[in-house]
């Protein structure tokens, strides 16, 4: 196993900038997500680094060694792709074997007929087979070993994708979207047993989704992306509570992270229409900014100077919980509040108060960069751009 260093990578295709330099370390045996929505360049990277296209600049270095221009079946490395990829005509031992069978027999020795009677072959094809079933034993598909890919579902069939590059004891597991075609019970299923055979494997895996539960669920780290560039990583709870852009804390989080407009008044203090909240500030007064909150950090509230009214507009009962869209009196759009199912007398049109904790509460300024906080004398908090 090793680590994968990305070094200042770029690519364009055509006039089109896919990578606008491009850098991340992953360390050995972490579970690195690249996470983005369609077209943010993150499957290109992850092409590049298996080899797969050929980056305009910069550098990929695998365990420490320069690979950037190494050809892809010699960089160590194993690809789980969104279709599978398997071969329809050969069974489900055949195509975990496959790259064993290629790297460790000749030509000669594939040969169907002939080639079981040539020196080595015999023995050859023995460890391969114990090297197949100790990783269907762990994948629990050992009886699905005879079965051609179209007798198996779509699970069993992303279980037999990862068995074939499971068999190779590469450097790094990269997978591009590899739960995508399966229905959302089954890919709640398998987001659970990639997680586990990371912690069993011990290995390096990266893993490119747009899909923000996946990368949520199962990673050590996540990488933002967006229009070719790298927004923010870190541990996925880094990245739900202290995103450093608003379109980080937009793209994570469901429902949607709640953003309305908000300015500093003449006391210095944030107001949100008739509401104050008493965050200090060095802006001056005038200035215009975003005042986020996720849905789950906002509360029913008596009257209070920090209180958001606003009315009811859509009531979601979803079991367990209960999202109340919220048209508030200072915003557009509405807000959408996560509250707990017992909390059944919210109505449509009904009139109410949001109260959002100051601590729950994140500044944007209009460019998208987070408003950080950081201390000062006596305990007040200024909000300065980080």
């Amino acid at each position: 196993m090793a680590g994968v260093v990305i070094e200042r990578i770029r690519k364009s295709f055509g006039t089109t900038q896919v990578l606008k330099g491009v850098s991340l370390d992953i360390a050995d045996r972490e579970f690195m997500t690249l996470v983005g929505p369609s077209g943010c360049g993150k499957s290109t990277l992850l092409r590049i680094i298996a080899g797969l296209e050929q980056q305009d600049e910069g550098d990929i270095r695998i365990g420490g060694a320069s690979a950037g221009r190494k050809r892809a079946a010699d960089r160590d490395l194993a690809m789980v792709f969104q279709s599978y990829a398997l071969y329809p005509h050969l069974s489900a031992r055949d195509n975990i074997a496959l790259p064993l069978t290629m790297r460790r027999l000749t030509a000669w020795q594939r040969l169907p007929l002939l080639g079981r009677f040539l020196p080595g072959t015999a023995s050859t094809r023995m460890v391969i087979a114990d090297e197949v079933h100790r990783v269907a034993d762990i994948l629990r598909i050992g009886h699905l070993l005879e079965r051609k890919p179209a007798q198996l579902s779509g699970g069993q069939r992303q279980r037999v994708a990862l068995g074939r590059a499971m068999v190779r004891n590469p450097a790094a597991f990269l997978m591009d979207e590899p739960l995508s075609n399966l229905d959302a019970k089954l890919r709640e299923h398998m987001r659970t047993e990639i997680a586990q055979l990371h912690q069993q494997l011990a290995a390096t895996f990266i893993y490119v989704t747009h899909d923000q539960a996946e990368a949520m669920t199962m990673s050590d780290r996540i990488a933002v992306m967006m229009d070719g560039e790298i927004l923010q990583v870190a541990a996925p709870d880094v990245i739900y509570a202290d995103p450093a852009d608003l379109r980080v804390a937009e793209f994570i989080g469901s429902p949607k992270i709640n953003v309305v407009p908000a300015e500093i008044d003449g006391d210095g203090m944030l107001r949100v229409g008739a509401a104050r909240f008493d965050i200090a500030a060095i802006l001056p007064p005038g200035s215009q900014l975003k005042l986020a909150f996720r849905p789950e950090a906002a509360e029913l509230g008596a009257n209070s100077p920090a209180t958001l009214g606003g009315r009811v507009v859509i009531r979601e009962n979803l079991g367990s919980d209960l999202l109340v869209h919220v048209q508030l009196d200072a915003a557009p759009d509405p807000v959408i509040v996560r509250l707990p199912a017992r909390q059944h007398g919210v109505r449509e049109n009904d009139r109410i108060g949001l109260h959002v904790p100051v601590d729950q509460i994140l500044l944007f300024g209009n460019d998208g960069r987070r408003l950080r906080t950081v201390p000062r004398p006596a305990e007040a908090r200024e909000r300065v751009y980080g």
